[in-house]
């Protein structure tokens, strides 16, 4: 694995320039989560499906995701950075032109799990770009920046898009997002190296380690929980008697949290021998934030604002704290296959959280029974943050 010499010029404005691709790189892939969900209710509606199926429209774009991510590092490795940030690009500019197109829920389902493709390539490609153009001060920096690109899509789907949506219908919202992701896509041709030395003559793969397998199962439960929140959120607060456009506003309040956090937790956390003790606190204050949530009324709407900050402000940054782990200590594995796996359990519980909060509701008759049981999956995070903790002291014990 490696790229040519070709490197990037030593420029302030095409390092620049690297990181904003970066970050989009994150954002793009993402909006098909938070566009379900603040655009959700004018989907159904339009399309004559029930609002239930939203979850297995994420599901259909996580579920992708979660399997290609398995061999995505491999297929970063063979192919490139260059052509696998232009697929990216490409593909999220061929989803969002289906959507806009679709004329049911199933033209829904096939155009979200062409974002699956991009979900998976995201994290590998942008880890490896970090790994080999960043100086190694800046790299905890630069991963907490590009990773606040996921709640970037939060904060644009909770503000901008409803308003698009409100003005000239959700199918313009949704279409404005092609020319920007071909954009991106024809800024990668300049600013990303053309030659790539492959390091084999084929597809390469290897087992994750035993702390690797630690931090996908804590990934997994974050998932679960968060996409499941994200998703029927502003539909909990519309119950409850808020109106959507404030209900949306908690999304893009969400983006904000989690932006910040990611941010500024991410250098934090680089600072610490080991990052899987701030694990355990944020998921830890996440399940209360959700526990908060849980209880909301219409004479209590400000339950939602406490939910929408306080898991904006924990429960998002652990990814890119996991992310910065990978970079950082070689012991989880090489940079694209740890970072594939880590982006395999995450979107497993991304494509699992929302139809298990839906057939929970369901079965239960309300939805004291969804949110008790996303708040056990973090508790259960919590258990293996500490396990975690545990096995990397016992490695470097033995290595001293």
């Amino acid at each position: 694995m490696s790229i040519a010499s070709s490197k990037l010029p030593n420029s302030a404005i095409v390092e620049r320039l690297l990181q904003i691709v970066l970050v989009f790189a994150m954002t793009l892939p993402m909006l098909i989560l938070y566009a379900t969900s603040t655009l959700g209710p004018l989907l159904s509606q339009d399309l004559h499906f029930e609002p239930e199926l939203l979850g297995y429209l994420v599901m259909s774009s996580f579920g992708l995701a979660a399997v290609l991510s398995l061999c995505a590092g491999a297929i970063v490795d063979y192919i490139g950075s260059r052509s696998a940030l232009l697929v990216l690009f490409y593909a999220i500019a061929a989803a969002f032109t289906l959507i806009a197109l679709a004329e049911n829920f199933y033209g829904l389902v096939v155009a979200a799990a062409i974002c699956g493709i991009a979900q998976a390539l995201a994290n590998p490609v942008t880890n490896l770009l970090i790994a080999q153009q960043i100086p190694s001060e800046k790299k905890a920096r630069v991963v907490g920046l590009k990773q606040s690109g996921v709640q970037l899509a939060a904060l644009f789907a909770g503000l901008v898009l409803p308003a698009i949506a409100f003005h000239y219908g959700w199918r313009t919202a949704f279409s404005i997002i092609v020319p920007v992701a071909v954009l991106f896509g024809i800024t990668t041709l300049f600013i990303i190296p053309k030659q790539h030395t492959r390091a084999g003559k084929g597809l390469t793969f290897s087992a994750p380690t035993s702390l690797l397998l630690w931090l996908m199962g804590i990934q997994f439960c974050v998932g679960i929980a968060l996409s499941a929140f994200v998703t029927f959120l502003p539909t909990f607060a519309s119950q409850h008697g808020m109106p959507l456009f404030w209900a949306d506003m908690l999304i893009a309040v969400f983006g904000i949290m989690g932006m910040f956090s990611r941010i500024m937790l991410t250098p934090m956390g680089a600072k610490l021998k080991d990052e899987s003790l701030l694990l355990f606190g944020l998921i830890a204050i996440a399940a209360c934030a959700m526990a908060i949530t849980m209880h909301t009324d219409p004479e209590s709407h400000w339950r939602l604002w406490a939910g929408a900050v306080g898991v904006g402000l924990t429960a998002v940054g652990t990814n890119a704290i996991a992310m910065s782990m990978l970079i950082r200590d070689p012991a989880f594995g090489p940079v694209t296959t740890a970072s594939s796996y880590v982006s395999f359990a995450f979107f497993s519980g991304f494509a699992l959280g929302p139809p298990l909060y839906a057939a929970l509701s369901g079965y239960s008759g309300n939805l004291l029974l969804s949110w008790g049981a996303l708040i056990s999956v973090l508790c259960a995070a919590c258990m293996m943050t500490v396990i975690l903790a545990s096995v990397r002291r016992h490695k470097v014990q033995a290595l001293t």
